[in-house]
């Protein structure tokens, strides 16, 4: 039976076209920055948001780790969404790498606005720890892939400058972001001090993130990345595909959007369903009516070769991606709707 892998648009592989990228990619010691394909690549991500500089990560979490230990020093706050992935899915670093902690505001599907941030700075007051910046994701993981839309992140920017804080962007999946609410990546990357977009995502790349910011912000982000254990060496192989996926990958996106928006119509049309968040990009999460609903839909789709996550004990993750095709989706719905409780 043929495997249709929904657990994250992580799991996707290079295509043909990426790999002869690869293969053909000019490389040096990255390091030393003579590394011409990363060299490529993170001066076309700069232009794209309309930064200075970027550099060239092994994976988001350590793009996002970089710019939260820059931005920050022990024993300041980090603010963030109560579902961020810097939060949940980063292993403890912002207070592991950065001696940071962290002020978790309650978000509607992964997002937060500008009056809750302005309203959770602390005071200065050494009783405190000193708000320094903001974090935002977008798409929310969590959120089931929700966006924010420009003006919100307009305000937000107003707010923390202000208030004298940095705003970083977790863009794990920006791109998904920008085609669905029709900004441009240079919109978004006026609104935040620093960004780290994926490339392995939807994008396709095998393995690799940047970070964008600031020549002098990016300068430090080299050092810590070099303390972290991040300083690769011929990179430019794995650059040369994210450098591709960047300049072939991005409008395919709608692709799983509309794929996504399937699921959500076959999900709103069955008993066993509570509930579906919002869908607007390529990740759908949906509750069942109770845990035993949920443990035999997943073991369901498992017997059917159907990979999804469980994300709680009573809600299931479908991403779709790169890799999935029209026949898949077919095959996943016809399942679905056999499916009984």
């Amino acid at each position: 039976m043929m495997k249709i892998d929904l657990r994250s648009d992580t799991v996707t592989k290079p295509t043909e076209a990426m790999l002869q990228a690869m293969v053909n990619a000019k490389v040096g010691d990255d390091v030393y920055g003579e590394d011409a394909a990363v060299n490529e690549l993170q001066a076309y991500a700069a232009s794209l948001f309309n930064k200075d500089a970027a550099l060239f990560c092994p994976s988001g979490t350590m793009a996002n780790q970089i710019a939260i230990k820059v931005h920050t020093r022990p024993g300041n706050e980090l603010i963030c969404a109560d579902n961020a992935h810097v939060y949940k899915y980063e292993g403890g670093g912002v207070a592991s790498n950065s001696g940071v902690q962290l002020k978790l505001l309650p978000s509607i599907f992964g997002k937060i606005d500008a009056s809750q941030i302005a309203n959770a700075i602390n005071a200065d007051d050494i009783h405190f720890p000193a708000s320094k910046l903001v974090c935002l994701e977008n798409t929310s993981n969590r959120g089931g892939g929700s966006c924010y839309k420009l003006q919100e992140m307009q305000a937000i920017h107003q707010a923390c400058k202000a208030n004298h804080l940095s705003l970083h962007l977790d863009g794990a999946r920006i791109f998904n972001a920008i085609l669905h609410e029709k900004y441009s990546a240079s919109q978004v990357g006026d609104c935040f001090d620093t960004i780290s977009i994926c490339l392995s995502k939807g994008l396709g790349a095998p393995v690799g993130s940047l970070l964008l910011g600031t020549t002098e912000f990016i300068k430090q982000a080299k050092r810590v990345r070099k303390v972290f254990g991040g300083g690769m060496r011929q990179a430019g192989f794995l650059a040369a595909a994210g450098l591709y996926a960047l300049n072939h990958h991005i409008n395919r996106l709608s692709v799983d959007h509309a794929n996504a928006l399937q699921l959500l119509q076959l999900l709103q049309s069955v008993s066993w369903i509570k509930s579906v968040y919002p869908v607007a990009t390529n990740i759908v999460i949906f509750e069942l009516k109770s845990v035993k609903d949920a443990d035999k839909l997943h073991a369901y789709l498992i017997e059917n070769t159907i990979l999804c996550g469980k994300i709680s004990p009573d809600s299931l993750r479908m991403v779709f991606h790169l890799d999935i095709t029209e026949e898949m989706v077919a095959i996943l719905l016809a399942s679905l709707l056999k499916f009984k409780v």
